[in-house]
């Protein structure tokens, strides 16, 4: 379970600072889709990145599992993000490497000997339709096989937690259905607690359990 108590953050600009979340409080159980909505600016990114602490709040808590993340060391944060795991809208990919050796770079850090990491990583690629891409390279897929790879790479250490920033951003309407049908099945296939940040009102509507609308 996420809880969020209180949480605010701001950032420092010329002549002062800027507010992007204020007092914030919020429970999401175990094994739901949130959709997280909002205008442009509203502070939905910050939201995400603040929960998995890839943004430090200025003040509140976001306690995982009953773990205040803010007053673990960076040592006891890594290993708890093994449990969270994030989609960008970059998709984030190593371009050096082909689609297997991507899915296969979190398993190695993790200390998975080759073989059961690239067996790991065939079986990921095949649940999202991209069996028949494993030896081919990031430049050479579209920007809809670009995210099922990164789904992929993301639920590669079996996370509990799946955090997902504007996933289907610069993506078709029918590619932007085909991932979010695919985050919907996965969620409940491996039974992740998911957030989804968008601006896309369609799509949260169509896979959100329940929405978190952020305003002012």
């Amino acid at each position: 379970m996420i809880e969020i108590q209180n949480l605010s953050k701001t950032f420092p600009v010329s002549g002062g600072t800027v507010e992007a979340l204020k007092d914030i409080s919020l429970t999401i159980p175990d094994g739901e889709i949130y959709g997280i909505i909002g205008m442009s600016g509203a502070g939905k990114s910050t939201l995400v990145r603040c929960i998995n602490m890839l943004e430090r709040p200025t003040s509140g808590k976001v306690i995982i599992d009953g773990k205040d993340l803010g007053s673990l060391t960076q040592a006891q944060l890594r290993e708890e993000r093994r449990n969270i795991t994030m989609i960008f809208q970059g998709f984030n990919l190593l371009m050096q490497r082909n689609c297997l050796k991507n899915v296969c770079f979190p398993l190695e850090l993790a200390g998975y000997k080759k073989k059961e990491a690239v067996e790991r990583a065939t079986e990921l690629l095949e649940l999202v339709g991209l069996g028949e891409k494993l030896k081919s390279y990031p430049a050479q897929l579209s920007g809809g096989q670009r995210q099922r790879v990164a789904i992929a790479r993301a639920i590669a250490l079996n996370p509990q937690y799946l955090f997902c920033d504007e996933p289907n951003s610069g993506l078709d309407p029918k590619t932007s259905l085909v991932i979010d049908e695919l985050i919907q099945d996965i969620t409940r296939e491996y039974n992740m607690t998911t957030l989804i940040n968008t601006h896309d009102m369609n799509s949260v509507m169509g896979i959100g359990e329940k929405i978190i609308y952020i305003y002012e």
